[in-house]
């Protein structure tokens, strides 16, 4: 095992790497020490990570981007979904859906549009202007347009799903950004680093790839849950991520005959919490747990009918 550093404009961030051999291939566990670390601290990282490690390839595992599952985790983690009833939104109430898609998942990221406003604006019966009112109509063809595609996941796909939310708001619409982001709360604090740019193109087709060989493996929620967490941790929009990611999320639903899923503004701090959890503890519980409880909100506030009617 090493250290690896990479440079980050006048910072460095820290992993511990190591690479082994499994059925004639090589493989690489990749796992995040931290940034600016002192010798001190880093030590202290390297033997708690190097333990880690050890135990993850002692086991039969999936490889999960920079770290990995065991088949016991991952049955663990298909179990949740036990917790769901499974049901379908009527033609009807896809309306009443995207109208609350569209208002929330814009609100989460700083939309002052309210509800009725949007309803007002997807009807016809307001005229658009300004970008946010431009985005509301975007998500809203996206949301569409995630319903009726034939389409696999691919680059293209994730590229088109952003042209479409912000053909008319953005100049980088449908573009994969060529600038570093970084994100921060409230207080000015840097809550996380999206993955560099010169990385960008090689983790996107690990995203990829990893979906097209592992989908069969998790049930949907989860297979969700896991595209949509790695998509955010990777960040490759310069803008625009947030709603693209949770569009992403429920094309996976929908493609597995599963409902669509709208995360709610009130719920927007538990919601990054478990976002950071997953990009800095690699732990998707709480993005599982999360994702029930918003589905239990979503199903109450449309009329469904039952799968098995």
């Amino acid at each position: 095992m090493y250290i690896e550093k990479r440079k980050f404009g006048k910072s460095i961030k820290y992993y511990l790497v190591h690479s082994y051999r499994e059925n004639k291939e090589i493989k690489k566990i990749r796992r995040y020490l931290g940034l600016n670390l002192s010798p001190k601290e880093l030590e202290k990282r390297r033997k708690i990570t190097e333990s880690v490690i050890l135990e993850i390839i002692e086991e039969s595992n999936t490889e999960l981007f920079n770290f990995s599952l065991s088949e016991n985790q991952i049955k663990k983690l298909n179990e949740y979904e036990g917790k769901i009833k499974i049901h379908h939104l009527e033609r009807f109430n896809w309306k009443r859906f995207t109208e609350d898609f569209v208002y929330n998942t814009n609100a989460i990221e700083g939309s002052t549009v309210q509800l009725d406003e949007v309803k007002e604006i997807l009807e016809k019966k307001k005229r658009v202007s300004g970008s946010e009112e431009e985005e509301t109509e975007g998500v809203a063809i996206a949301v569409k347009f995630i319903r009726e595609t034939k389409e696999q996941l691919s680059l293209e796909l994730i590229k088109k799903i952003h042209k479409i939310c912000f053909e008319d708001s953005k100049p980088f619409a449908g573009q994969f950004r060529n600038v570093e982001v970084v994100i921060k709360n409230s207080k000015g604090e840097i809550t996380h680093v999206g993955m560099p740019v010169s990385e960008l193109n090689e983790e996107l087709t690990d995203l990829i790839n990893w979906y097209i060989k592992n989908k069969k493996k998790f049930k949907p929620l989860i297979l969700a849950a896991i595209i949509h967490n790695q998509f955010e941790h990777i960040h490759p929009f310069q803008d625009g991520n947030g709603r693209v990611g949770r569009l992403l999320l429920n094309f996976i639903l929908l493609k597995n005959k599963y409902p669509p899923i709208n995360i709610k503004l009130e719920d927007r701090a538990e919601y990054y919490l478990s976002l950071q959890e997953y990009s800095k503890k690699h732990n998707l519980k709480p993005t599982v747990k999360f994702l029930i409880k918003q589905y239990n909100k979503t199903l109450r506030k449309v009329t469904t009918k039952n799968k098995n009617k």
